[in-house]
């Protein structure tokens, strides 16, 4: 059996060996992007053991104390748990219920278009924010929003309203940083939207024309479920990212009168490693914000499968 198994291990080395130099260039081109993931995704998950240490930087992530979950039992007996994860559920959800379906209604809209110049011209107009830097974005966000910017101006000559810093006012912020989300990123988001309406075959329009079918019948038997599946996909990817808001938007617009309303977990997660050096404290916020994202993903995935048939895997 040895001399068997020896021969059957040298043909898959064999075709092992085959195969690699078939697909050298191949392998060749994906290996930075496996380089830069082992090195700044894996290789960081090393220092996750801080969130169960009271980490001091002369001893190291090896000597320094541990406390078992201490970080975590300070974490969700805070004062300020229940608000930052309030804030950072409330946000996820205002940005799934209104950003997640706008790149796909913009995405319809300039599939239903006939003029190209039109539609090229759209399109240019609402992918040109998505290559702009979160700062200016925030910078254009500040001028229109202050008491001299248009809004206010607009407002003011419509309405005859005393001007109102927006960004003062804790009940506008959630509001403005989805819009402010929606404007970066509905155009970008709707190309993969703008592919999968490529990819449906022109036959089954034709065939609804004949039938009689108005456009309104058409998107929903037609359009719609043929992008089903690329919309359950994206959605589930969304959703696990629910307790990711975006921090450098958040630390760009908020205010200490808006905390109320726009302090989330990786604001908080900021303001105790970077700020007040509590680094065993902010990985254990930061690995129960993972945590979350994990179960979320997972279970929403399983959801899917049973209730669409359609799943990352």
């Amino acid at each position: 059996m040895s001399g068997v198994e020896e021969v059957a291990d040298g043909k898959k080395a064999g075709r092992f060996k085959k195969h690699m130099i078939r697909y050298i260039y191949l392998y060749l081109m994906i290996a930075p992007v496996i380089v830069y993931y082992l090195i700044f995704m894996y290789a960081p998950m090393f220092g996750l053991q801080i969130a169960f240490k009271d980490y001091r930087p002369s001893l190291g992530m090896l000597q320094s104390p541990f406390v078992g979950i201490k970080h975590f039992t300070a974490f969700f007996g805070s004062y300020y748990f229940e608000r930052i994860l309030k804030n950072t559920l409330l946000i996820s959800f205002y940005d799934i219920l209104f950003g997640f379906p706008a790149p796909i209604i913009l995405a319809l809209i300039l599939n239903e278009q006939r003029n190209a110049l039109f539609k090229r011209s759209v399109q240019t107009v609402t992918y040109l924010p998505h290559f702009v830097s979160t700062v200016i974005i925030c910078g254009m966000m500040v001028d229109f929003l202050s008491l001299n910017g248009w809004v206010n101006a607009i407002l003011s000559s419509l309405t005859g309203r005393a001007p109102t810093a927006f960004l003062q006012v804790p009940e506008w912020f959630r509001g403005i940083f989805v819009g402010s989300n929606i404007w970066q990123e509905v155009g970008w988001g709707s190309i993969i939207y703008l592919s999968a309406l490529s990819a449906i075959n022109e036959e089954y329009y034709e065939a609804a024309r004949i039938d009689g079918a108005s456009r309104w019948q058409q998107l929903r038997h037609i359009t719609l479920p043929g992008i089903l599946s690329t919309i359950v996909i994206m959605l589930i990817m969304r959703v696990g990212r629910v307790m990711n808001v975006s921090s450098e938007k958040v630390l760009l617009l908020y205010t200490p009168n808006t905390y109320e309303t726009a302090d989330v977990i990786s604001t908080f997660v900021y303001r105790k490693g970077i700020l007040e050096s509590n680094y065993g404290y902010a990985t254990a916020v930061g690995l129960f914000n993972s945590a979350v994202n994990f179960v979320l993903l997972i279970s929403v995935n399983q959801l899917s499968r049973k209730v669409t048939d359609n799943s990352l895997w």
